[in-house]
C-alpha cells in the first residue's frame, strides 16, 4: 500500500516513487503488497529523525524501547516480545536489502537516505532471514554519476542544547567511477533531570559516518560498495522511569492494581532479603551473629523514604547511567545482466557491534540509616570485638565494604568478569548504597546472497535466490548488583569460612559467594534460505505470484546464572589476586572454576529449527490507475533457547517456532490525475505460537501462544491543487489470544484468587502461591500459618528455630491481588502441603499440572501488547510562491489508541492513547540552494507510554516504562548544490 507521504518529492509536484519490495524496480504503486515508502524530500517535510519518528505516521505500527538495550518495531500486533539472545527479529531490519542482526542502527539518526520502506505483513519469501511481521528497508543514497560536484549540509540548534549537523558530498571520479561520503553528529543535554546531583541524564552524543563507492564499468555491471560507522558515548537512559504501586507489607513489593508514583517495598527485593535477619537465621548464624543483618523483612522499608517525582522526566537516583556504543557495516554488491533477459546479484555484508551500559537498578535511593546498625556491628568485629577469627575473616570485608569505617562511603561492586566485584577493587563508592546493573555484548554478523532473476517479454518470469548467514553474540551478559548482595556476600562468606563455631556440614568448605547476579550467554547462528518466485500473466490485466521459501536455523547457546550461592546452600568461589580477600582469608590458590561445587555450570544447548513457507498473490489492474490483489503468505520465525534460570524454578529449555497464516486484500488507486490517491487494505491472520517474554526467577523465560489478528488501513494524498497537499492514515487492528493458554501472571502469581495465599520466599525472594481445596481463604492462611510455626520453632530439617516468620495478612481492598500474603518458604510449603494440608480440607501448592509455583491464569480472549486498535495521522502543507523563493507551513497531528503494555492486559497494564503534533515553516531561496527551517515536534509536550516491562517477584515487581522524546523545537538552516 503505497504511503501518503511518501508521493511528496518537492515543493510543487509529485514523484512517482520506485520500490525493490519484491527485489525488483517497481513502482509503488504496482506492487502488490502493503507497503508505505519515504523519499529523501518525505523524510525532511515530516521531520523523520530516527525509528521513533518513523512510526509515528505509518497504520498499524508503533514502536518502543525495550528493557535490555533492546527495541520493538511492532506491525500489526506482532513485534519484538520474545526476549534473550536467540531470540529473532519479528520485524527484519535490512540496510540496502541486506539482513541487519542486533543491530543499533535504530538508535542513530536518518542520514543521507534515499528513501525507507516499511513493508507490513510477513516476508519471507524474499527478504533475508523469514520475518513474522514485517521489514523495515533503509536505503542510502548511492553515488551519482550524471554530473559535477554535488554537496549538502545542514546545521540545527534546539532546545536542550541539541546541535545537529548533518553533510553529504557526491564526487563523480570518472564518467564510470563516483564516491560519496556522509555524516552526522548530535549532542545534546539530557532529557531527564537526577535531582541527586542536579545533573542531565539521557542525553546524546553521538555520530555517524558513511563512504559510498559506484562503479559502471558497461552498461551491463553495476558494483556498490558501502561502510558505515556509528558511535555514541553518553548518558543515555535504557529504561525511561521506574514506577510502582507500593505494597507495605512487602510480599509483592508492588500492588496490581495500578502502576502508582512510588517505589517497591525493599523488604521484597533479594538484595534486602539475603541480608535480612530472618534470611541469617535460615542460613544457620547464631543469635550473637544476627546483629550483622542489615534489616528485617518485617522492619522498615528501606526505600520508604525515597521520594519518586511524578514527572516521567524528573528521577531521584544515586548512579548516572553510561551508555557506550558503535558499530561497523560494510557492504557490496555486485549486479550483472547476462543477456537474453537474465540479470544476477551477488552481495554480501558484514556488521560488528558493541554495547555497554549501565545505570541504577532500583532509581529509589536507600535510606542508610536502616542499615546503619548492622554497618556499626561489622566495623565493631573487625576490630576484634568477636574475637581474633572473625576479625581476621571480616577485617578485609568490612575495609572493602566502608573504606572509611562505618558512617564513611559505602562501596558497591562495579559488574565485571571475574566475579569479585569490590572484593578485588572493582567498585563504586558514595555516601549511599548504591545499586546498578549492566548490561553489556559483542556480535558480529556476515551474510552473502545470490540472487538469479529474468527479465523477458513474454508472460512467464521468475527469481531464484540462496541466502546464508552466520552471526556470532561472544558474550552478551546481563548483571545486577546492589550494596546489600555485596554485604551478604562477604559477610556470610567470610563468616562461614571462618567457622567461628558455626556447624559446618562434613566435607563442605565456604568461600566468598560471586557478589552480583549475572547472566551470561553466547550464541551462534548458523542459518540458510533457498528462495523464488514464479511470475505469469494471466493476461494483460491478471497477474499470478507464486512463492516458496526453505528455512534452516542451527543455534548453539552456551549460558549460566549465577547468584551468591545455589540450591545446596554452598557459597561461590571467587578468582583470587594479588592482595585480594581470597589470598588474606588463606585461599591464594582457589580460582574461579565454573564447575566447581557451589557453582552454576555452563549449558550447552543446541537446536536446529526448519520451515517452508510461501506466498500466493493474485493482482489485477482493474483499469488504469487502479489495482486490486489478494494475497496468502505463510510466515516463520525460528524458536531460539531460553536462558538457564537461578535453580529455583524449572522451565523447558527452549521455545517453538512461531507460523503465521497471512490473508490479505489491497486496492491502490489513483484519481482525477493524481489529485487523490487513496490505498485500502484489509488481513486476517492466523498465529500460532507466538513468542512471549516474562520474568520467572530473575531471567526472561519465553512462551509460545496462539492468537487471531485481523484489521484495515487506509492511506490517501489529496492534492486539489498544486499547492496544496494533504496526507491522511488511519488503520484498525483487533488481535486475541486464540487458544486456552495457562501462564503465572509475574504481578500476582496468586491468580487473582480469593482463596490463596501469595507467599515471598524468604530463601530467594522469589514468590510462590498455595490454594485451599475447599475454596475458602481462611483454611489456605491457617494452613500457611500452621506451616511457618513449625519453621520458627525448627521443626523442619536444615532450618533452625527462631526464624520469627509471621501469620498471614490480607492485601487491602483494591490491591488488584484478592490473595492474602505472608513470608515462607515455597519448598517447606510445597513438601508438607501433601500431609499437613490435609488438616485443612487439602492444600494445592501453585499450579501442580504444570508445575509452576504460582497459580496460572488463563490469557485466552486477552490482545496482544503494543497493538493498539486505533491509528489517526493527517498532514497538510501549503507551498507559498514568493517570487523565485517559496515558503512552506507544514503541521501533522497523530492519534494513537490505547493498547497493552503486556499478554497479561487490565488497567494496570493499560498504556493510554495519545496524540502528537509536529509543526514547521521552511523558507527555501531561488532554485532551492539554501533553506531556513523553523519547527517544533510534541508541540503539546506528551509523554506518553509507548512500552512497559514488569521486572521479577525478587525485585518487588516494579515496572521499567519508555516513553516518546518530550518537546523539541529550534531552528536549521542547510544548502546544497
Amino acid at each position: 500500500m503505497a504511503s501518503a507521504q511518501s508521493a511528496v518529492d518537492d515543493n510543487t509536484g509529485t514523484a512517482e516513487i520506485i520500490v525493490t519490495a519484491q527485489r525488483r524496480s517497481e513502482t509503488l504503486q504496482s506492487v502488490p503488497i502493503a507497503i508505505s515508502a519515504f523519499n529523501a524530500a518525505a523524510i525532511d517535510k515530516q521531520q523523520i529523525r530516527n525509528t521513533s519518528d518513523l512510526q509515528l505516521s505509518l497504520p498499524n505500527i508503533t514502536f518502543t524501547k525495550t528493557n535490555f538495550t533492546s527495541s520493538s518495531f511492532t506491525i500489526r500486533g506482532i513485534g519484538d516480545l520474545c526476549t534473550g539472545s536467540s531470540c529473532d527479529q519479528a520485524t527484519g531490519i535490512h540496510i540496502n536489502d541486506a539482513p541487519l542482526l542486533g543491530s543499533r542502527i535504530f538508535e542513530g539518526e536518518f542520514f543521507d537516505m534515499a528513501q525507507i520502506e516499511v513493508l507490513r505483513g510477513p516476508q519471507g519469501t524474499l527478504f533475508g532471514r523469514n520475518a513474522t511481521s514485517g521489514v523495515v528497508n533503509l536505503k542510502t543514497a548511492r553515488p551519482d554519476l550524471s554530473g559535477g560536484i554535488h554537496a549538502a549540509g545542514e546545521a540545527e540548534y534546539g532546545n536542550y542544547n541539541g546541535v545537529r549537523i548533518k553533510g553529504m558530498l557526491n564526487v563523480p571520479l570518472t564518467e564510470t567511477l563516483g564516491v560519496r561520503v556522509a555524516g552526522f553528529y548530535l549532542n545534546r543535554d539530557g532529557y531527564t533531570k537526577n535531582l541527586f546531583d542536579n545533573s542531565r541524564i539521557d542525553g546524546r552524543n553521538m555520530y555517524g559516518l558513511r563512504g559510498s563507492l559506484r562503479w559502471e564499468p558497461s552498461s551491463d555491471t553495476t558494483v556498490n560498495f558501502m561502510a558505515q560507522y556509528f558511535d555514541e558515548d553518553d548518558n543515555r537512559l535504557r529504561s525511561q522511569k521506574q514506577v510502582c504501586n507500593t505494597d507495605v507489607s512487602g510480599v509483592a513489593g508492588c500492588l496490581a492494581d495500578k502502576l502508582g508514583t512510588g517505589f517497591q517495598n525493599g523488604n521484597a527485593t533479594v538484595f534486602q532479603i539475603l541480608s535480612s535477619k530472618e534470611f541469617y537465621n535460615i542460613a544457620g548464624l547464631p543469635a550473637a551473629l544476627q546483629g550483622l543483618a542489615l534489616g528485617s523483612i518485617y522492619g522498615r522499608d528501606p526505600f520508604a523514604a525515597a521520594k519518586n517525582p511524578t514527572d516521567p522526566r524528573v528521577v531521584n537516583t544515586d548512579y548516572n547511567p553510561t551508555y557506550r556504543t558503535n558499530e561497523l557495516i560494510i557492504q557490496g554488491s555486485v549486479e550483472q545482466q547476462l543477456g537474453s533477459g537474465l540479470q544476477f546479484k551477488l552481495s554480501g555484508n558484514y556488521q560488528k557491534t558493541n554495547l555497554d551500559s549501565t545505570q541504577s537498578y532500583n532509581q529509589a535511593i536507600q535510606d542508610r540509616s536502616v542499615m546503619q546498625p548492622a554497618l556499626n556491628t561489622l566495623a565493631a568485629l573487625a576490630a576484634g570485638a568477636g574475637g581474633t577469627t572473625l576479625q581476621n575473616y571480616l577485617g578485609p570485608i568490612a575495609n572493602a565494604l566502608m573504606p572509611d569505617g562505618p558512617n564513611g562511603k559505602l562501596c558497591t561492586s562495579l559488574p565485571e568478569n571475574t566475579g569479585t566485584g569490590v572484593f578485588s577493587g572493582h567498585s563504586v563508592c558514595g555516601n549511599t548504597p548504591i545499586s546498578l546493573d549492566r548490561s553489556n555484548q559483542h556480535s558480529s554478523n556476515w551474510s552473502v546472497e545470490g540472487i538469479l532473476s529474468s527479465k523477458w517479454d513474454g508472460p512467464f518470469n521468475f527469481l531464484l535466490g540462496g541466502i546464508y548467514d552466520h552471526y556470532v553474540l561472544k558474550p552478551q551478559d546481563y548483571f545486577a548488583n546492589s550494596f546489600a548482595l555485596d554485604y551478604a556476600s562477604g559477610v556470610l562468606g567470610g563468616i562461614f569460612s571462618s567457622g567461628a563455631g558455626l556447624p559446618i556440614k562434613p566435607g563442605q568448605s565456604y568461600f566468598l559467594a560471586s557478589p552480583y547476579y549475572r547472566s551470561n550467554q553466547e550464541l551462534r547462528l548458523s542459518s540458510y534460505g533457498i528462495f523464488g518466485e514464479a511470475y505469469y500473466d494471466v493476461s494483460d490485466a491478471v497477474k499470478l505470484t507464486i512463492g516458496l521459501r526453505y528455512n534452516h536455523d542451527k543455534k548453539d547457546a552456551h549460558a549460566r546464572t549465577t547468584l551468591l550461592n545455589d540450591t545446596k546452600g554452598s557459597f561461590l568461589f571467587t578468582q583470587t589476586g594479588a592482595g585480594s580477600i581470597t589470598e588474606a582469608l588463606g585461599y591464594s590458590n582457589v580460582d574461579f572454576d565454573p564447575n566447581a561445587p557451589g557453582n552454576q555450570e555452563f549449558s550447552d544447548i543446541s537446536t536446529t529449527f526448519r520451515a517452508l513457507t510461501g506466498r500466493a498473490v493474485l493482482d489485477w489492474k482493474i483499469a488504469p490507475g487502479h489495482l486490486l490483489y489478494a494475497s496468502y503468505s505463510r510466515g516463520y520465525k525460528s524458536g531460539g533457547i531460553n536462558p538457564p534460570l537461578s535453580p529455583i524454578f524449572s522451565v523447558p529449555n527452549s521455545f517453538k517456532p512461531e507460523f503465521v497464516n497471512a490473508f490479505e486484500i489491497g486496492s491502490k488507486n489513483t484519481f482525477a490525475d493524481g489529485k487523490l490517491t487513496l490505498n485500502l487494505t484489509a488481513f486476517y491472520y492466523q498465529y500460532k505460537d507466538l513468542q512471549l517474554s516474562r520474568i520467572v526467577a530473575r531471567t526472561s523465560v519465553n512462551d509460545n501462544v496462539s492468537a487471531n489478528i485481523y484489521g484495515l488501513e487506509a492511506e490517501a494524498i489529496v492534492r486539489p491543487m498544486p499547492e496544496l497537499t494533504m496526507n491522511f492514515t488511519a488503520s484498525y487492528l483487533h488481535t486475541k489470544v486464540s487458544e486456552d493458554k495457562f501462564l503465572g501472571n509475574p504481578r500476582d502469581f496468586a491468580g487473582g484468587r480469593t482463596d490463596a495465599v501469595l507467599i515471598k520466599d524468604v530463601g530467594n525472594a522469589a514468590n510462590c502461591a498455595v490454594s485451599a481445596n475447599n475454596g475458602t481463604q481462611a483454611s489456605a492462611v491457617a494452613f500457611v500459618n500452621q506451616a511457618n510455626a513449625l519453621i520458627n520453632a525448627g521443626s523442619i530439617p536444615g532450618i533452625q528455630a527462631g526464624t520469627g516468620l509471621k501469620d498471614a495478612t490480607q492485601f487491602p481492598a483494591g490491591s488488584g491481588i484478592n490473595a492474602a500474603g505472608a513470608y515462607s518458604v515455597c519448598d517447606v510449603l510445597k513438601a508438607v502441603a501433601p500431609t499437613l494440608g490435609a488438616a485443612f480440607g487439602g492444600i494445592t501448592f501453585g499450579t501442580p499440572s504444570t508445575g509452576a509455583p504460582g497459580i496460572d491464569v488463563n490469557i485466552k480472549g486477552n490482545k496482544l501488547p503494543g497493538a493498539p486498535e486505533v491509528k489517526l495521522s493527517g498532514g497538510v502543507q501549503y507551498v507559498a510562491k514568493l517570487g523565485s523563493s517559496t515558503l512552506t507551513p507544514r503541521v501533522d497531528v497523530i492519534y494513537t489508541g490505547k493498547s497493552q503494555g503486556t499478554i497479561f492486559n487490565g488497567a494496570v497494564n493499560e498504556l493510554p492513547s495519545y496524540t502528537q503534533v509536529n509543526a514547521q515553516m521552511q523558507f527555501d531561496g531561488p532554485g532551492d540552494k539554501w533553506f531556513v527551517r523553523a519547527w517544533v515536534q510534541n508541540l503539546f509536550d506528551e509523554n506518553p507510554i509507548t512500552g512497559l516491562y514488569v521486572t521479577d517477584q525478587s525485585s518487588g515487581n516494579f515496572t521499567n516504562i519508555f516513553t516518546l522524546e518530550p518537546r523539541r523545537y529550534g531552528l536549521t538552516a542547510g544548502f546544497k548544490f
